[in-house]
Parts: structure tokens; C-alpha cells; sequence
């Protein structure tokens, strides 16, 4: 039997790099002289906090780091944006949730889009990842294409393939 799971994870040094890349092209830019500036990764929690003088630059940094993800890779979906920065004093924050695993809900999702498919595979929720197994190669690769296109609304990867 052919094999794969589907996952939803971020690389963290992948992402510790994006970070770190935003980090010195937001210093090094004309608007942003002289004014705090605070993004950090926090890689316990998996949250990127960022931290400005207005609710504008907030969402400049945002812009930033979503390019420069992905140009190292990262899918933006895997960035929860659906917070609004919040003013805290006189500067303004906002925590980025990184997802890091599939959710339940999520994993339900992925398993009835493989289901409603009408190919001959099965999905099995296995914690935090979908597992796919088929007779034929050609059926997970279908699957694959399918999840791709769905626009399932988070980031999905696909390891451990196995024939």
C-alpha cells in the first residue's frame, strides 16, 4: 500500500529566517528611522509579535514579512492575519498565530475532501496530520492535486510518501 501524510507545519529556522530578514529591511528603511520597532519570533508559542507606532506601519511589517516569507518557501496561509493590531500604550501590537499542525476541524475538512472524491484512498486523522493510504501511486497524486486546489483556507504539506 502507497502512503503519505498531509501536514500543516512550518519549518521553524525557515521561519526564524523570514524573521530575521523582515528585522533588517524594516530598520534599514527610511520610514521606520527613529521610530520602535519590535518583531520577534517566539518559537514556544509559535507566534511572531510585532510592534510599531501606528497601526500603519503595523501592517507595513505584515506586508514585509508575508513577501519575504515567501520567498523563503513559507505558504502565507500559514500565518494567522485575522487579528487586528491593538493599541497599547503609544505604540501599537500584533500577535501573528503560526500554524503549526492541522486542527481537528481542519483535519475534518481535509478527510471529507478526500472522501466526497470518489477515489479509492483512504484518510485517517492521525493527531495533528491526515494520513492518505492507496493501492495506486496515481490515486495520492490525484489527492494531492486536489487538496491544492481546494483552497482549503491553511497551508498543507505532504511528507512521507511512501510506494
Amino acid at each position: 500500500m502507497a502512503s503519505f501524510d498531509i501536514v500543516s507545519k512550518v519549518d521553524p529556522q525557515t521561519l526564524d529566517n523570514a524573521v530575521n530578514v523582515t528585522k533588517k529591511e524594516i530598520l534599514n528603511r527610511f520610514d521606520f528611522k527613529a521610530s520602535p520597532v519590535k518583531i520577534e519570533l517566539n518559537k514556544k508559542d509559535m507566534k511572531i509579535e510585532l510592534e510599531a507606532e501606528s497601526d500603519m506601519k503595523v501592517k507595513q511589517i505584515v506586508d514585509v514579512l508575508i513577501s519575504r516569507s515567501m520567498k523563503q518557501g513559507l505558504d502565507p496561509l500559514a500565518f494567522d492575519l485575522s487579528k487586528e493590531p491593538h493599541p497599547s500604550g503609544k505604540i501599537v501590537k500584533l500577535d501573528i498565530p503560526v500554524q503549526n499542525g492541522l486542527k481537528q476541524e481542519d483535519a475534518k475538512k481535509v478527510t471529507k475532501l478526500i472522501k466526497d472524491s470518489g477515489l479509492k484512498v483512504q484518510a485517517q486523522i492521525m493527531d495533528d496530520l491526515v494520513r492518505v493510504t492507496a493501492k495506486k501511486i496515481d490515486d495520492l497524486q490525484e489527492i494531492i492535486q486536489l487538496c491544492n486546489q481546494s483552497n482549503l483556507g491553511f497551508a498543507l504539506q505532504y511528507v512521507n510518501m511512501r510506494g
